[in-house]
């Protein structure tokens, strides 16, 4: 069940947080513009936490000449989640038709095609929808770059994409959207706690709580850059793992019955992958005292070639970056050592508590 070509659409609102964001701003802005979804059902809604670049310049004079384009410049810094909830509010209380009315939340750095928007809200006729995730992917294949850890990034997400979609497919529980662009109907959106880390995750879960569907849809193509840096990326992986543990500690009944497709979803698509660091230091130990108790060949061999992938493996890699050559097999290994190593140290700060809604976003690529 899906809006067909002259149907009349929902009202859209599309939501956008900006914190020094002067680098992509504007060809973001001109790709909601090129968009095929028909004008007066759009307004775009353009929040910056406290900009300190050019970002509130470059947006001013840029919707100066659209009525549909609201900014909202915060004078204080307060972190995304904060940012979302206040223009969703504005969105709300200026739609004049709530029972039909469609939140399009993204970031700066995820471009449109034209046919974005109308792919993520064509599944809305479908009243038990209540969010729509989108198919990320990056603008072209050189951007995936051999020296550093794209390559790597970008098969999870494929990988990511496609488990949302057959889960979407099969239960109507895609677990989580990739936040840079997903739909949700704004009847069911929840202000997000302002600490909260992973916003888009904590917004999904609260669709399934309220009874709603999620689905991933691949028609709905948008573009971003994939990241290149292994520190930034650790850094931003160390903060979504935080967040990660925050939002299992609040959503964990949704685990239970073990027996529902929800439930399913949670714990084989995210939770158990959210425990691989554990995992993986359980049978390190194991192998160890094995191999220590019964002195036995076949169990040194094996903790020999774990030591060797955790830690062998990532410095062959430096090795190797250093004298300019690329393995692409030892870097997804590389690659997959430190994700799983970003997620032990979210774990470890979620513990000591105090997370923070503000953080420094990733660079962008200009």
């Amino acid at each position: 069940m899906v809006y067909q070509k002259g149907e009349a659409l929902p009202a859209v609102s599309i939501v956008m947080s900006l914190y020094n964001e002067e680098s992509v701003i504007a060809e973001k802005l001109q790709t909601i513009l090129a968009s095929n979804y028909p004008a007066d059902k759009l307004n775009v809604w353009i929040g910056s936490d406290c900009s300190d670049d050019q970002t509130h310049a470059i947006v001013s004079a840029w919707i100066a000449d659209y009525p549909n384009f609201h900014f909202c410049p915060f004078a204080e810094r307060r972190g995304k989640p904060s940012v979302i909830n206040d223009l969703v509010a504005f969105a709300q209380q200026e739609n004049k038709t709530p029972e039909n009315h469609i939140l399009v939340i993204t970031d700066a750095n995820v471009m449109f095609t034209p046919d974005t928007i109308t792919g993520l809200v064509k599944h809305f006729k479908n009243p038990a929808i209540g969010l729509v995730d989108s198919n990320i992917m990056p603008p072209s294949a050189t951007t995936v770059l051999a020296n550093g850890i794209a390559a790597g990034e970008q098969v999870y997400i494929s990988g990511e994409v496609a488990i949302k979609h057959l889960e979407g497919k099969a239960w109507g529980r895609t677990m989580g959207p990739l936040g840079g662009c997903y739909a949700l109907r704004a009847k069911w959106f929840e202000p997000v706690p302002a600490q909260r880390l992973v916003d888009d995750f904590y917004i999904a879960m609260k669709v399934f709580e309220k009874g709603g569907l999620a689905i991933n849809e691949l028609q709905a193509v948008c573009y971003e850059t994939v990241p290149n840096s292994m520190s930034e990326e650790f850094r931003r992986k160390t903060r979504i793992s935080s967040g990660n543990f925050a939002n299992l500690a609040t959503f964990k009944h949704l685990l239970l019955p073990l027996n529902s497709s929800l439930s399913f979803a949670f714990l084989s698509h995210k939770v158990l992958r959210w425990l691989g660091p554990f995992f993986i230091l359980i049978a390190g130990f194991s192998l160890s005292g094995l191999a220590y108790y019964y002195n036995n060949l076949f169990y040194w061999i094996l903790f020999v070639l774990m030591i060797v992938g955790l830690f062998g493996i990532p410095i062959l890699d430096w090795v190797f970056k250093k004298m300019k050559l690329n393995i692409t097999s030892i870097r997804y290994i590389t690659y997959f050592n430190a994700m799983n190593l970003a997620l032990f140290n979210g774990f470890i700060k979620y513990l000591k508590g105090g997370q923070n809604g503000i953080w420094q976003p990733t660079k962008r690529d200009s």
